[in-house]
């Protein structure tokens, strides 16, 4: 890695985040889809209590980069869930990386998900969420279910710091600002927007330090392999965490009972 890769030791791999800056930078580069994947799956990791042979749930799991780092640093059975990516595609590399006895990849959308009620002991989902976990209903509709009560829920998101008093993005934000970008929320919004629906306690609610320098390492290394415009790496840059980052939520699905949307 040269220059704006950040280097290993630099903002892409960095060593606070040990368990992740031992992998293959290349081999991150080369299967990411969004920030460091490996750094926000450690990150999360920290907060939550995962044990050898536990069965979780990784939700939009792109490229099955968390589900093979979770499966080789604490010993989970992992079920790579994603839409985007072939599951076939991503045994390939779940093969490859030696754990194909634990890492087992699903190929479904986030409201079609096929699994039984509380068959997993613990849910992660990296850099996803934000996709399709704002409706009102999602969490108890489709989510928590799926989850033994005691058993933990986990996310990382790209989010605001703080949410926006309008509908205008701040004015040094407006020349990169898209729709898509909506979908953003602050940490003390995902912490009502879970606490509300009863069904968890929340154990963590806040912002990575200095996560926007990561993301933008991220955003840099991938507009240069690939050759296309650094516009979001250059937004980072300006907003210099003032309003972007990245958020993480931990909560404990608690025992009340999940009213499925079928059920009379």
């Amino acid at each position: 890695m040269q220059g704006s890769d950040a280097g290993r030791e630099g903002l892409f791999n960095p060593t606070a985040f040990p368990r992740s800056a031992k992998y293959d930078a290349e081999w991150v580069m080369d299967n990411m889809m969004g920030p460091n994947a490996l750094l926000l799956t450690e990150w999360l990791a920290e907060s939550m209590d995962l044990k050898p042979g536990m069965r979780v749930l990784d939700m939009g799991c792109g490229k099955a980069l968390s589900s093979i780092f979770l499966a080789k640093e604490y010993g989970v059975q992992v079920w790579a869930t994603d839409l985007w990516i072939d599951a076939s595609a991503n045994f390939g590399r779940i093969r490859d990386a030696g754990v194909e006895d634990s890492v087992y990849p699903i190929h479904a959308d986030a409201h079609a998900l096929p699994f039984a009620d509380e068959f997993f002991d613990a849910m992660v989902c990296v850099d996803a969420y934000q996709y399709f976990g704002t409706d009102d209903l999602y969490l108890e509709a489709y989510m928590a279910r799926l989850v033994k009560p005691g058993g933990q829920m986990g996310i990382v998101v790209a989010g605001l710091v703080e949410e926006m008093t309008s509908d205008e993005p701040p004015e040094h934000l407006r020349p990169y600002w898209e729709p898509a970008f909506y979908c953003l929320h602050s940490p003390a919004w995902w912490r009502r927007h879970w606490e509300r629906s009863g069904l968890v306690t929340l154990e963590r609610s806040d912002m990575l330090v200095d996560g926007w320098k990561y993301w933008m390492a991220s955003a840099l290394v991938t507009s240069e392999r690939r050759g296309t415009p650094m516009d979001e790496a250059d937004m980072l840059r300006l907003d210099a965490g003032r309003t972007l980052g990245l958020a993480r939520m931990v909560a404990r699905r608690n025992e009340r009972a999940v009213k499925r949307l079928d059920e009379p």
